[in-house]
């Protein structure tokens, strides 16, 4: 396709957002990886659109499907909020399939779209497809860059495309269970660590993650990631799967909790290796407590049930700028951001580490920033927690020995245990829960009581 035709009308055109104004407000909402659940949308602004596959007019005939790729900012009402850009890719029809019937987004009732269906492209195969036949072919098209690793192999023609039902931030698409794609929803400009990280893990020697073999990106005026192609690992299964599993059958999983220590290890030490790392002082602490109390603050008034645990809370954080004061300064470092026993498939006997993007209602400049490799322990430790809480009845001795051979495997392959610094723990525990309590109470009313069960444990420490 040439370059014209990714500009061409009805893309081109600048009643395309307007008229199908009325159809996002009422679905986007309703899509899981929609960030602004509970805020009225106020308006659209259209930050670029493309014409993947050219779009037929109204009575043109045939049944063919067009693909329009936009990023749209949605603005809504939220008192200080920065509206968020999301990435949509429409398919376009006369008339909808049966099977597709789930897709559906709207008619327009006029603009360039005028009697034509509108839906989501990324649940039709045949269009879903066209995006990994674009990135076996590098380059730009329109506001689009497609391109593939340095040394990848070519990608192979004529791979089917299927969804991933299981995710809530994105859309991942399997490719002849040989490649999965994830489609960010959400974008910002910068490098996005889901793509960031692995390369430069894998330039570390790590073979502990798939590694990227192609991506696009918007081109300006500065790009944003917005799809990245790596391996798939058929036949895997996630270490929460395993534990639920371990759970179900009355089995420990100290063995698996202790070689993910290891496995966490490795990927800090190949990050260290290749990016940047920081010496944090005793200013740059307390401004890491500053920020951990801001957010318990703004969580009380979001989730009252947290109010009463706030003045004992805000202890952990205190001592956690008070010990970052005194000592040689703590090192900080990329990291995984938001790792939990979902982020890690195991083949066989071989654990990967997947979705580098961190907490998706971070800023991206925030996920990006070097932390102290604590983070990552403290989110894995409360992944044990939530894993157990999910069995009745609840064995808290299960995760406490998941949570001593985790730190056992880290300590092995680091000649660090992070038990040695039990302030540091406690407040990157303290601040996760934190963020559970806020996700859940938004999202899934019915898992509140776990985070709110480690509040209360987190509480009573000291």
């Amino acid at each position: 396709m040439s370059e014209a035709a990714a500009t061409r009308t009805p893309v081109g055109r600048l009643p395309l957002l307007p008229s199908l104004a009325p159809l996002l407000r009422a679905w986007l909402p309703r899509q899981r990886w929609f960030a602004g659940k509970g805020r009225p949308v106020t308006g659209f602004s259209l930050v670029s659109a493309a014409e993947l596959l050219p779009v037929a007019p109204a009575g043109a005939g045939g049944a063919a499907p067009g693909l329009l790729h936009l990023l749209v900012t949605v603005h809504q009402e939220a008192p200080g909020a920065v509206p968020d850009c999301y990435q949509l890719l429409l398919g376009v029809r006369h008339t909808l399939p049966a099977r597709l019937a789930p897709a559906l987004i709207g008619r327009p009732a006029d603009g360039p779209l005028a009697g034509l269906t509108v839906y989501e492209a990324l649940r039709d195969p045949r269009l879903a497809a066209l995006l990994v036949e674009r990135l076996r072919t590098p380059g730009g098209l329109g506001p689009l860059r497609f391109a593939r690793a340095d040394g990848a192999a070519p990608l192979p023609a004529g791979l089917t495309a299927r969804p991933l039902d299981t995710e809530q931030s994105n859309t991942s698409l399997v490719y002849g269970d040989a490649y999965i794609l994830k489609v960010l929803r959400r974008v910002e400009p910068g490098p996005h660590p889901d793509l960031e990280l692995p390369l430069a893990i894998a330039r570390a020697g790590c073979g502990r993650v798939p590694v990227p073999v192609a991506w696009y990106e918007s081109a300006a005026p500065r790009p944003h990631t917005l799809g990245v192609l790596q391996p798939f690992l058929p036949g895997s299964e996630d270490g929460w799967r395993l534990a639920l599993a371990a759970l179900a059958a009355g089995r420990p999983f100290t063995d698996e909790a202790r070689a993910l220590g290891r496995v966490t290890a490795e990927v800090h030490t190949a990050l260290a290796a290749e990016l940047p790392t920081v010496s944090l002082g005793p200013a740059e602490t307390r401004r890491l407590a500053a920020g951990m109390t801001r957010r318990l603050d703004e969580a009380a008034r979001a989730v009252p049930p947290l109010l009463p645990y706030v003045p004992r809370l805000r202890t952990a954080f205190a001592a956690f700028a008070a010990v970052g004061g005194t000592g040689p300064g703590r090192r900080a470092q990329r990291v995984h951001g938001d790792l939990h026993l979902g982020q890690a498939l195991r083949s066989g006997t071989y654990w990967s580490v997947i979705d580098f993007e961190g907490e998706p209602a971070r800023p991206l400049d925030e996920r990006r920033a070097p932390q102290p490799t604590v983070r990552d322990i403290a989110g894995m430790l409360r992944s044990f927690d939530y894993a157990a809480r999910t069995h009745r009845p609840w064995n808290p001795d299960w995760a406490e020995r998941c949570r001593i051979a985790y730190c056992e495997g880290y300590a092995e392959a680091s000649g660090h245990d992070p038990r040695a610094e039990p302030a540091w723990l406690r407040a990157y525990e303290t601040d996760k829960a934190v963020y559970e309590v806020v996700y859940e109470a938004r999202h899934r009313p019915d898992w509140l009581p776990v985070p709110m069960a480690a509040i209360d444990r987190l509480a009573a420490v000291g």
